[in-house]
């Protein structure tokens, strides 16, 4: 009897002493926060951090901090926003979304967190844009899927398609448009960050008030819910009018919550800071997406088209035909295209692939589509007769192409397709459709907070002449070894 009293007091000192199992911790939910990066002061890279910052960006921090969520900010054009959500490529968008009854009908819209108004802008001076009905006629630059897009077509604008407003007001600037279509707080401190004076507001673009929100999928209603619920907070506690006053020095959270007074700006910084600051950036890009999305692609398309290549030319018609058809389809179609239809159009049936290897397989394709011919029209290129000659000593099929055909092919096929290679090399800026961040992307981003374009895209360029001139020597190099197998 003893003895069990002595075990379970042993029992109980060593339940104090021990440490109590750790509890299961809920998990955050993740949540993809799509946005442009180039559009500020909602969504745009602090130039001396190269971060991710904005009035957007902090509203929905404060909302995923009410909320629970886990945000991963998911970058890209505002014409592939909207598709990145239908595609379940991002959950939410944040970045100035106007309420209006087509998305309304389409999305899960949030509570209203920003009010403005939408202005006219003109080149300064020019007296034949004054309001919103002078744009009849008249050619405007606008996002193509944007709300003021719309308003600008219903007064009767041409609307030319564009990234964002820096580039729209650059167009206006050059005369090449007549007018923009935008948000006032947008416009007011882009003219106060830049210090321009060859662009203006010539009045309001005759709408009431805009409301901007959060874009969800129509079936995310518990996203919704709560986004509603921490935006209601953040109106109640402050929050909102906080984030507001320190962007725009007034509180355009709520209706007539004054006028932004952008006067102070963001600050200008010359040329050479601009570039100074995205040098690294801007390698980084090319090192961790543009060199690999290259390479990988290459090798890949260049393996498909030998496949492709051979198929065209075997005697089976099902064969020769299926790659006939295949090279006519990528050679017919836009790379752009493409790309679209593997990352948004893909995922609609069920294949759904990350952002990186979308790209991959879009490319790799290309590749393949063009460099199939030219790899058959160098496979024809050998003699026939060695063909015939490498069957009578005895080698098969493959083992007459691999060391017979192909080394004596590879000489022809180099110089076409190293213009491939470097093609391929340039169209890898087209990555940021697709969510990349590449080298031009970087450049892209820099450019929208500096309005250095010129000097931004030039840079960008150099990049790609030095990588272009690199891979070129190495042509040479490659050349210069394949003439071992020249027939003297």
């Amino acid at each position: 009897m003893r003895q069990v009293l002595r075990g379970a007091v042993l029992l109980l000192l060593l339940g104090f002493l021990l440490p109590a199992p750790a509890t299961a911790q809920p998990q955050q939910p993740v949540v993809r926060v799509g946005t442009e990066g180039t559009y500020p002061p909602f969504s745009f890279h602090d130039p001396q951090t190269q971060e991710l910052t904005g009035y957007d960006i902090e509203v929905v921090e404060a909302i995923a901090a009410k909320a629970g969520w886990r945000l991963e900010f998911v970058e890209t054009q505002w014409d592939a926003v909207f598709p990145a959500l239908d595609a379940g490529r991002i959950d939410l968008i944040a970045n100035q979304v106007s309420r209006n009854p087509e998305r309304a009908a389409r999305y899960g819209l949030s509570s209203t967190y920003t009010y403005s108004r939408g202005v006219v802008v003109r080149r300064t001076g020019d007296d034949r844009v004054k309001s919103i009905d002078d744009l009849a006629g008249k050619t405007t630059a606008q996002s193509s899927t944007s709300n003021w897009a719309k308003v600008a077509r219903d007064a009767g604008a041409r609307v030319e398609a564009v990234e964002g407003f820096a580039q729209a007001a650059a167009l206006l600037q050059q005369g090449r448009v007549d007018a923009i279509v935008n948000d006032n707080i947008a416009v007011l401190d882009y003219l106060a960050s830049t210090g321009s004076r060859d662009v203006e507001i010539a009045g309001d673009a005759g709408q009431a008030g805009s409301e901007q929100v959060l874009a969800l999928r129509q079936g995310d209603t518990a996203l919704l819910t709560q986004a509603n619920q921490a935006i209601v907070a953040l109106k109640a506690d402050g929050t909102l009018r906080g984030i507001s006053e320190k962007y725009f020095k007034a509180n355009v959270s709520v209706p007539d919550g004054g006028d932004a007074d952008l006067s102070q700006g963001r600050g200008s910084r010359s040329t050479w800071e601009v570039l100074r600051s995205t040098a690294w950036p801007m390698f980084v890009g090319l090192v961790k997406v543009t060199i690999p999305l290259t390479a990988l692609s290459f090798a890949i398309g260049l393996v498909l088209a030998l496949l492709v290549a051979l198929a065209r030319i075997s005697p089976y018609k099902v064969l020769s035909g299926l790659a006939r058809a295949f090279i006519s389809v990528i050679r017919g179609t836009p790379l752009l295209l493409q790309l679209f239809i593997v990352f948004y159009g893909l995922p609609q049936i069920g294949l759904k692939f990350p952002p990186f290897t979308a790209a991959v397989v879009a490319f790799s394709l290309n590749v393949a589509g063009y460099a199939a011919e030219v790899v058959r029209s160098a496979i024809l290129s050998v003699p026939r007769g060695q063909f015939e000659a490498a069957s009578t000593i005895g080698l098969s099929y493959p083992q007459t192409l691999r060391r017979i055909v192909l080394p004596q092919a590879a000489r022809t096929a180099v110089p076409p397709l190293s213009n491939t290679l470097l093609s391929l090399l340039k169209d890898t800026s087209l990555g940021s459709v697709v969510l990349l961040t590449e080298l031009f992307r970087e450049s892209q981003l820099a450019a929208a907070e500096s309005n250095e374009f010129l000097a931004l895209y030039s840079f960008a360029g150099l990049y790609y002449w030095v990588i272009c001139v690199a891979l070129s020597a190495a042509q040479k190099r490659l050349e210069t070894r394949l003439n071992r197998y020249v027939i003297a």
